[in-house]
């Protein structure tokens, strides 16, 4: 069984940082692409960047320059990395796993970012 936990969520200051992090356990295939979506209240669910097994990423481009993507193959593990926040980044930031070659998607539970003005 596939799982992802979230981690790194919090309450910060505009122009502040947090580090997103998300550990997948289970069995699962090395080909694969890792992102983080958001959803912020009264709005669809919208991707933030992801991330193939390869390295390579995608950005929303209103967090392109400002958040950072990346993955640690060995730890299973992927990693937001925002810097200069601002209040509309508050939202519930979600981990997601996708294997598209073989249909199977999962979805962390979620973990809250709120940026105060």
């Amino acid at each position: 069984q596939v799982r992802l936990v979230e981690s790194g969520g919090g309450l910060v200051q505009a122009g502040g940082s947090l580090r997103l992090s998300c550990a997948v356990s289970g069995s699962f295939s090395r080909l694969n692409t890792m992102g983080w979506y958001r959803q912020a209240p009264g709005k669809q669910r919208e991707l933030v960047a992801d991330i193939t097994s390869s390295g390579s990423t995608n950005y929303a481009s209103s967090v392109e320059g400002r958040f950072t993507i990346s993955r640690d193959n060995a730890r299973n593990t992927v990693f937001l990395q925002m810097n200069s926040l601002k209040p509309e980044d508050t939202a519930v930031y979600y981990c997601r796993l996708r294997i598209p070659h073989m249909g199977e998607d999962y979805w962390g539970q979620g973990t809250q970012v709120t940026v105060s003005s």
